[in-house]
């Protein structure tokens, strides 16, 4: 399929969602500047509402919804950031969000889940809580998918608006992570929309290689992510996101969950900034592409998310021996 998202869905997002969600800061880092060699700009969605970009997405897609859909209640699949902002945006609109989650999620995302509002519903895995999603739907309830969905996308792009705003003149490089694609698919519409020449790099770690395979396959492949950064795990690409991936995207990098880790505690050290794997991973992948910058160019990391348990850091910091 062609992508069906434009640059003036992504300004219609921003429109509707305007003063319902953050506009994260955008800064310039001189010690990600020094690191890397080239002028260096960050922007810290990790201080999202939510504490993730998803909040973006689901304003976008409930605001859209009518009265009557909103009675009858959203229901989803996941395991992290999407699960608790679909919960925050249902509670702020009245809406009863039912959210479907595999017997593995970590137990800070359930309780996350829940104090924003959503009802949790545990499945075997993934794929039965997507069957278990679709038994909901013939039921009256909207499935909300957390990225193979337009309006989700849209919303989400309005981060990419943001950046070429607030980012001090034409950033050349981004590095963005990669779970379902929905995020990236995005952020490409609004940013490749506003300056084709801009390079769009994805960013996965080692076992949460979900749209790497789809890609290499040709369709989508279900996967079952063994990756610690858990947000990053989605079961399948779609051919929605895939197609936004060959249109937007330069490239995707890899890299290993020590990376990440490492990088998380270095974020946190030298930024005062609290990341997850999934954010940080982006940091990694730009200091393995460092030696592919031109002088003079500018680049910018998008820290997508914060939701990470400090337990789970002093495990891997343990883990890795880092």
């Amino acid at each position: 399929m062609d992508f069906d998202v434009t640059l003036a869905d992504v300004q219609a997002a921003a429109t509707r969602i305007a003063g319902k969600v953050r506009r994260t800061p955008t800064f310039h880092s001189a010690g990600l500047s020094a690191r890397l060699g080239v002028e260096t700009w960050v922007k810290v969605e990790s201080l999202q509402l939510g504490g993730s970009f998803k909040v973006r997405g689901c304003t976008n897609k409930l605001m859209g919804l009518s009265e009557a859909e909103l009675k009858r209640g959203v229901v989803t699949v996941s395991g992290g950031n999407h699960a608790i902002a679909l919960s925050l945006v249902a509670r702020s609109m009245g809406a009863r969000a039912l959210v479907l989650m595999a017997k593995a999620t970590p137990p800070l995302n359930i309780e996350l889940t829940r104090q924003a509002g959503g009802e949790v519903e545990l499945c075997e895995d993934s794929i039965a809580a997507f069957a278990r999603a679709e038994d909901y739907a013939a039921q009256g309830m909207v499935h909300v998918h957390s990225y193979d969905d337009p309006a989700i996308i849209a919303g989400h792009g309005t981060l990419g608006l943001e950046i070429a705003s607030d980012a001090g003149g034409r950033i050349d490089h981004v590095f963005i992570s990669i779970g379902g694609g929905g995020f990236a698919a995005g952020v490409g519409a609004a940013l490749k929309g506003l300056d084709p020449a801009i390079r769009l790099h994805g960013v996965e770690t080692e076992g949460a290689t979900t749209m790497t395979q789809a890609l290499e396959a040709g369709k989508p492949v279900p996967i079952r992510p063994t990756s610690i950064a858990r947000t990053l795990g989605a079961p399948f690409a779609t051919e929605r996101t895939m197609a936004a991936a060959r249109q937007f995207l330069e490239g995707i990098v890899q890299v290993p969950d020590a990376e990440a880790v490492r990088e998380l505690l270095w974020v946190l050290q030298s930024g005062r900034v609290l990341l997850e794997p999934a954010a940080s991973c982006v940091v990694a992948a730009a200091l393995r592409r460092k030696e592919s910058f031109r002088p003079g160019e500018r680049i910018c990391l998008v820290l997508c998310g914060s939701n990470v348990a400090l337990e789970d850091i002093a495990r891997w910091r343990a883990e890795f021996g880092i």
